[in-house]
Protein backbone atom coordinates (compact mmCIF):
# COMPACT_ATOMS: atom_id res chain seq x y z
CA UNK A 1 0.00 0.00 0.00
CA UNK A 2 1.29 3.46 -0.93
CA UNK A 3 2.48 5.43 2.07
CA UNK A 4 0.49 8.70 2.25
CA UNK A 5 3.09 10.63 4.24
CA UNK A 6 6.82 10.78 4.83
CA UNK A 7 8.26 11.27 8.29
CA UNK A 8 11.38 13.33 8.96
CA UNK A 9 13.33 10.07 9.03
CA UNK A 10 11.90 9.11 5.63
CA UNK A 11 12.85 12.49 4.14
CA UNK A 12 16.39 12.11 5.48
CA UNK A 13 16.70 8.59 4.04
CA UNK A 14 15.35 9.61 0.62
CA UNK A 15 17.21 12.91 0.11
CA UNK A 16 20.22 12.81 2.43
CA UNK A 17 19.42 16.14 4.12
CA UNK A 18 19.84 16.42 7.87
CA UNK A 19 17.15 16.57 10.52
CA UNK A 20 18.45 19.98 11.53
CA UNK A 21 18.01 21.24 7.94
CA UNK A 22 14.37 20.10 7.76
CA UNK A 23 13.59 21.70 11.10
CA UNK A 24 15.28 24.94 10.06
CA UNK A 25 13.38 25.08 6.75
CA UNK A 26 10.18 24.68 8.72
CA UNK A 27 11.15 27.45 11.16
CA UNK A 28 11.77 29.96 8.36
CA UNK A 29 8.66 28.82 6.45
CA UNK A 30 10.69 27.67 3.47
CA UNK A 31 9.37 24.10 3.67
CA UNK A 32 6.54 23.37 6.07
CA UNK A 33 5.26 19.83 6.56
CA UNK A 34 1.83 19.05 5.19
CA UNK A 35 0.57 18.04 8.64
CA UNK A 36 1.56 16.63 12.02
CA UNK A 37 0.93 13.24 13.60
CA UNK A 38 -1.08 12.79 16.76
CA UNK A 39 2.21 12.84 18.64
CA UNK A 40 3.30 16.10 16.96
CA UNK A 41 5.76 14.62 14.46
CA UNK A 42 6.16 16.37 11.09
CA UNK A 43 4.55 14.60 8.15
CA UNK A 44 5.44 15.45 4.53
CA UNK A 45 3.55 14.55 1.35
CA UNK A 46 4.84 14.01 -2.18
CA UNK A 47 4.52 17.71 -3.07
CA UNK A 48 6.65 18.59 -0.02
CA UNK A 49 9.30 16.15 -1.23
CA UNK A 50 9.19 17.64 -4.72
CA UNK A 51 9.51 21.15 -3.26
CA UNK A 52 12.50 20.06 -1.16
CA UNK A 53 14.22 18.75 -4.28
CA UNK A 54 13.62 22.09 -5.99
CA UNK A 55 15.11 23.91 -3.01
CA UNK A 56 18.17 21.66 -3.07
CA UNK A 57 18.61 22.29 -6.80
CA UNK A 58 18.48 26.05 -6.30
CA UNK A 59 20.98 25.75 -3.47
CA UNK A 60 23.35 24.19 -6.00
CA UNK A 61 23.31 27.60 -7.72
CA UNK A 62 24.59 29.16 -4.47
CA UNK A 63 21.39 31.16 -4.12
CA UNK A 64 20.56 32.46 -0.64
CA UNK A 65 17.58 30.87 1.06
CA UNK A 66 15.67 34.19 1.02
CA UNK A 67 15.87 34.29 -2.78
CA UNK A 68 14.95 30.62 -3.04
CA UNK A 69 11.87 31.28 -0.90
CA UNK A 70 10.77 33.99 -3.35
CA UNK A 71 11.47 31.93 -6.48
CA UNK A 72 9.54 28.82 -5.42
CA UNK A 73 6.44 30.94 -4.80
CA UNK A 74 6.46 32.34 -8.34
CA UNK A 75 4.59 30.91 -11.35
CA UNK A 76 6.65 28.56 -13.51
CA UNK A 77 7.08 31.15 -16.27
CA UNK A 78 8.50 33.72 -13.82
CA UNK A 79 10.75 31.07 -12.31
CA UNK A 80 12.17 30.27 -15.75
CA UNK A 81 12.86 33.94 -16.46
CA UNK A 82 14.81 34.41 -13.21
CA UNK A 83 16.67 31.12 -13.56
CA UNK A 84 17.63 31.99 -17.14
CA UNK A 85 19.58 34.93 -15.72
CA UNK A 86 21.33 32.66 -13.23
CA UNK A 87 22.05 30.16 -16.01
CA UNK A 88 23.75 32.87 -18.06
CA UNK A 89 25.84 33.94 -15.05
CA UNK A 90 26.88 30.33 -14.45
CA UNK A 91 27.90 29.99 -18.10
CA UNK A 92 30.22 32.98 -17.64
CA UNK A 93 31.62 31.41 -14.45
CA UNK A 94 32.16 28.18 -16.36
CA UNK A 95 34.08 29.99 -19.12
CA UNK A 96 36.20 31.81 -16.53
CA UNK A 97 36.91 28.55 -14.70
CA UNK A 98 37.87 26.78 -17.94
CA UNK A 99 40.20 29.67 -18.84
CA UNK A 100 41.72 29.57 -15.36
CA UNK A 101 42.31 25.81 -15.62
CA UNK A 102 44.01 26.26 -19.00
CA UNK A 103 46.20 29.04 -17.60
CA UNK A 104 47.06 26.98 -14.54
CA UNK A 105 48.01 24.01 -16.69
CA UNK A 106 50.15 26.24 -18.95
CA UNK A 107 51.82 27.82 -15.93
CA UNK A 108 52.58 24.42 -14.38
CA UNK A 109 54.01 23.35 -17.75
CA UNK A 110 56.50 26.20 -17.56
CA UNK A 111 54.82 28.86 -19.70
CA UNK A 112 55.79 32.40 -18.69
CA UNK A 113 52.99 34.26 -16.88
CA UNK A 114 53.41 37.11 -19.36
CA UNK A 115 51.62 35.05 -22.00
CA UNK A 116 48.73 33.73 -19.96
CA UNK A 117 45.18 34.93 -20.58
CA UNK A 118 44.55 36.05 -17.00
CA UNK A 119 42.97 38.83 -14.95
CA UNK A 120 39.57 39.40 -16.57
CA UNK A 121 37.54 40.19 -13.48
CA UNK A 122 37.77 42.13 -10.24
CA UNK A 123 40.07 45.07 -9.67
CA UNK A 124 43.16 43.45 -11.20
CA UNK A 125 43.86 44.83 -14.68
CA UNK A 126 44.27 42.44 -17.65
CA UNK A 127 47.91 41.77 -18.51
CA UNK A 128 47.84 43.78 -21.73
CA UNK A 129 46.68 46.85 -19.82
CA UNK A 130 49.34 46.21 -17.18
CA UNK A 131 52.03 46.10 -19.86
CA UNK A 132 50.78 49.34 -21.40
CA UNK A 133 50.90 51.07 -18.02
CA UNK A 134 54.32 49.55 -17.28
CA UNK A 135 55.64 50.83 -20.62
CA UNK A 136 54.25 54.28 -19.89
CA UNK A 137 55.86 54.22 -16.44
CA UNK A 138 59.26 53.30 -17.90
CA UNK A 139 59.22 55.19 -21.21
CA UNK A 140 56.53 57.83 -20.69
CA UNK A 141 59.00 60.73 -20.62
CA UNK A 142 60.64 59.82 -23.92
CA UNK A 143 59.77 61.56 -27.18
CA UNK A 144 59.11 58.22 -28.90
CA UNK A 145 56.56 57.11 -26.34
CA UNK A 146 54.80 60.46 -26.52
CA UNK A 147 54.72 60.10 -30.30
CA UNK A 148 53.22 56.63 -29.86
CA UNK A 149 50.53 57.93 -27.50
CA UNK A 150 49.69 60.77 -29.88
CA UNK A 151 49.19 58.33 -32.76
CA UNK A 152 47.07 56.02 -30.60
CA UNK A 153 44.77 58.89 -29.66
CA UNK A 154 44.15 59.57 -33.35
CA UNK A 155 42.56 56.13 -33.71
CA UNK A 156 38.83 56.25 -32.85
CA UNK A 157 38.33 54.64 -29.45
CA UNK A 158 35.80 52.13 -30.78
CA UNK A 159 38.38 50.90 -33.32
CA UNK A 160 41.41 50.60 -31.03
CA UNK A 161 40.74 47.07 -29.79
CA UNK A 162 40.52 45.77 -33.36
CA UNK A 163 43.67 47.69 -34.35
CA UNK A 164 45.66 46.26 -31.43
CA UNK A 165 44.34 42.76 -32.11
CA UNK A 166 45.39 43.01 -35.77
CA UNK A 167 48.80 44.33 -34.71
CA UNK A 168 49.30 41.42 -32.29
CA UNK A 169 48.37 38.92 -35.00
CA UNK A 170 50.69 40.57 -37.54
CA UNK A 171 53.60 40.46 -35.09
CA UNK A 172 52.95 36.80 -34.34
CA UNK A 173 52.97 36.04 -38.07
CA UNK A 174 56.25 37.95 -38.47
CA UNK A 175 57.91 36.07 -35.60
CA UNK A 176 56.84 32.79 -37.20
CA UNK A 177 58.44 33.94 -40.46
CA UNK A 178 61.66 34.78 -38.63
CA UNK A 179 61.58 31.30 -37.09
CA UNK A 180 61.10 29.71 -40.51
CA UNK A 181 64.29 31.34 -41.85
CA UNK A 182 66.31 31.26 -38.62
CA UNK A 183 68.82 28.84 -40.18
CA UNK A 184 69.80 31.49 -42.71
CA UNK A 185 72.06 34.47 -42.14
CA UNK A 186 70.36 37.43 -40.39
CA UNK A 187 71.74 39.51 -43.28
CA UNK A 188 70.12 37.39 -46.00
CA UNK A 189 67.68 39.00 -48.38
CA UNK A 190 64.77 36.85 -47.20
CA UNK A 191 65.35 37.72 -43.53
CA UNK A 192 65.81 41.41 -44.29
CA UNK A 193 62.47 41.40 -46.11
CA UNK A 194 60.87 40.13 -42.92
CA UNK A 195 62.57 42.96 -40.99
CA UNK A 196 60.96 45.44 -43.41
CA UNK A 197 57.56 43.84 -42.84
CA UNK A 198 58.08 43.95 -39.06
CA UNK A 199 59.10 47.62 -39.32
CA UNK A 200 55.98 48.47 -41.36
CA UNK A 201 53.72 47.22 -38.56
CA UNK A 202 55.58 49.31 -35.98
CA UNK A 203 55.19 52.39 -38.16
CA UNK A 204 51.43 52.28 -37.65
CA UNK A 205 52.21 53.86 -34.29
CA UNK A 206 55.62 55.57 -34.59
CA UNK A 207 58.37 56.57 -36.95
CA UNK A 208 60.70 53.60 -37.26
CA UNK A 209 64.08 55.31 -37.33
CA UNK A 210 67.26 53.34 -36.62
CA UNK A 211 67.45 54.61 -33.04
CA UNK A 212 64.08 53.20 -32.01
CA UNK A 213 64.62 50.00 -34.01
CA UNK A 214 67.95 49.38 -32.25
CA UNK A 215 66.27 50.04 -28.91
CA UNK A 216 63.54 47.49 -29.68
CA UNK A 217 66.14 44.98 -30.90
CA UNK A 218 68.03 45.35 -27.63
CA UNK A 219 64.79 44.84 -25.70
CA UNK A 220 64.09 41.64 -27.65
CA UNK A 221 67.51 40.33 -26.66
CA UNK A 222 67.72 41.43 -23.01
CA UNK A 223 64.17 41.65 -21.66
CA UNK A 224 63.16 38.27 -20.17
CA UNK A 225 59.46 38.71 -20.97
CA UNK A 226 60.07 39.57 -24.62
CA UNK A 227 62.64 36.79 -24.89
CA UNK A 228 60.19 34.19 -23.58
CA UNK A 229 57.40 35.54 -25.80
CA UNK A 230 59.44 35.55 -29.02
CA UNK A 231 61.10 32.19 -28.44
CA UNK A 232 57.76 30.41 -28.17
CA UNK A 233 57.51 30.87 -31.96
CA UNK A 234 60.81 29.09 -32.59
CA UNK A 235 63.83 27.96 -30.61
CA UNK A 236 65.59 29.38 -27.55
CA UNK A 237 67.75 31.74 -29.63
CA UNK A 238 65.10 33.16 -31.96
CA UNK A 239 65.13 36.47 -30.07
CA UNK A 240 68.88 36.82 -30.62
CA UNK A 241 68.49 35.98 -34.32
CA UNK A 242 65.86 38.73 -34.71
CA UNK A 243 68.06 41.10 -32.72
CA UNK A 244 70.95 40.50 -35.16
CA UNK A 245 68.66 40.85 -38.19
CA UNK A 246 67.34 44.22 -36.99
CA UNK A 247 70.82 45.51 -36.16
CA UNK A 248 72.04 44.53 -39.63
CA UNK A 249 69.15 46.45 -41.17
CA UNK A 250 69.99 49.50 -39.06
CA UNK A 251 73.67 49.33 -40.02
CA UNK A 252 72.78 49.20 -43.70
CA UNK A 253 70.40 52.14 -43.29
CA UNK A 254 73.05 54.24 -41.56
CA UNK A 255 75.68 53.39 -44.18
CA UNK A 256 73.31 54.34 -47.00
CA UNK A 257 73.04 57.85 -45.55
CA UNK A 258 76.75 58.44 -46.20
CA UNK A 259 76.70 57.23 -49.80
Amino acid sequence: MKKPYYTVKDMITITGVTKRTLHYYDEINLLNPDSYSDKGYRLYNHENLKKLRTILLLKELDLPLKEIAVIIQLPKQEQRKILAGHYKAMQIKKQNLERTLINLNDFMSGKDISFLDVFHKGNVLPLKEQYQLEAKYVYGDTAKYQEYEKNIKQIPEEERAAVFEAFDQNMQDVFLKFAKFSKESPASKKVQQIVLEWKSYLEQFMIGDTEILQCIAYTYKEDKSFKAYINQFGNETLNEFIHQAILHYCEEEELSQYK
